[in-house]
């Protein structure tokens, strides 16, 4: 018979816990916002004593980091994965804007939760700098050295055009999907993610 210690079960069960509380935390952000969740409310949904909640994290703040940091840790990893990007300019950055996009239009909860932090902002500037330190940060630097890299490019500023590139997604998302103005001002995506990848190789031509 296999003896399970009494420590990995509880570091199981710990790990359980936190994930619970974590699903329990974004239900309520995204039905309540930031200021109209409490740790109460977030003890109630993930279905466990606010002492387990407290036992786990210290306040609010911290939670919603930790469950920011998770969330902004999945996209990267789906989008970069493990390995330094390589192959030619043209085909990575038409690929990454392509899968970038697609992950943003698709996931429903994170463009909601995105809502729920451009709302917030001006009450709580410190939740949006989560976002820029945990999401925007890892994929400008990725994508600047990237870039830095493939000297044929003849870029004279790879970090500006890196903040070009995803900001240009970004806006588009925000613009069609997130203030639901695909009616007002189409355009394919493709289009989109075509010029942007032109403009940006173009500068080797």
């Amino acid at each position: 018979m296999v003896r399970i210690k009494t420590g990995e079960v509880d570091r199981d069960h710990s790990v359980d816990k936190v994930e619970q509380i974590l699903q329990g935390a974004m239900q309520e952000f995204l039905q309540n916002g930031y200021a109209g969740t409490s740790m109460d409310r977030v003890a109630v949904a993930a279905g466990v004593s606010k002492a387990t909640v407290y036992s786990h994290f210290q306040d609010k703040e911290g939670l919603f980091k930790v469950l920011f940091e998770q969330l902004a840790n999945q996209k990267f990893n789906s989008l970069f994965g493990a390995e330094p990007m390589e192959g030619e300019p043209k085909i990575v950055l038409r690929q990454l804007g392509t899968k970038l996009l697609e992950q943003m239009n698709n996931d429903q909860e994170n463009c909601a939760f995105m809502r729920v932090l451009i709302g917030e902002s001006g009450r709580f500037p410190e939740l949006t700098q989560i976002c820029v330190r945990a999401m925007i940060k890892p994929m400008l630097e990725t994508l600047n050295q990237y870039l830095a890299a493939h000297l044929e490019l003849n870029i004279t500023d790879p970090e500006a055009t890196a903040r070009i590139f995803l900001g240009t997604l970004v806006n588009f998302h925000v613009t069609q999907d997130v203030m639901h103005g695909k009616d007002i001002i189409p355009m394919e995506s493709d289009r989109l993610i075509n010029a942007l990848t032109h403009l940006i190789t173009n500068c080797a031509d």
